[in-house]
């Protein structure tokens, strides 16, 4: 699987959330939780977004930044930010480029329906641009908790 702990994080340039387009050189100096997510509004992207979005100021103490990533639009994001007051930029990549050569882009399955989709998936990028960690198949109930240690522990 491509970009593991210790590569140079993907490059990438998207539009989000708040108008105007971020790129990783926009990081530099900083560390970035980059969390990426199947589906505006659905119920466990949604506690997701929201326990990020509660937890921002922690990771700003740590020097670290969020940001979001699904396929959906700009215009979906901006009104799953307003339904559910959510404070992290979320970036939109429509054409799954990022989502492909992060490896998040999988085929999926659901009542024997085949598709294609985001795996919920977190890279904590460090101050240097490199992957420090990477979680994949993520279960959203304690990772905030568990990405925020994994912040904590590069401080020290």
């Amino acid at each position: 699987m491509p970009f593991q702990a210790g590569d140079p994080a993907p490059d990438f340039t998207l539009p989000v959330t708040g108008g105007g387009t971020k790129r990783l050189s926009d990081y530099d100096g900083r560390n970035l939780v980059l969390f990426l997510y199947p589906r505006d509004d659905t119920s466990g992207c949604t506690r997701e977004a929201r326990e990020f979005s509660a937890a921002q100021a922690d990771f700003g103490h740590c020097r670290t930044d969020i940001l979001g990533l699904s396929k959906d639009s700009i215009a979906s994001h901006e009104k799953f930010i307003a339904k559910h007051d959510l404070t992290v930029p979320l970036a939109s990549d429509a054409e799954t480029d990022l989502c492909e050569r992060i490896g998040a882009w999988i085929e999926k399955s659901m009542y024997g329906r085949k598709f294609w989709g985001i795996q919920r998936t977190t890279l904590l990028i460090d101050s240097t641009q490199k992957i420090s960690r990477r979680w994949d198949k993520v279960k959203v109930d304690g990772h905030v908790a568990e990405v925020l240690q994994s912040v904590r522990a590069m401080e020290e």
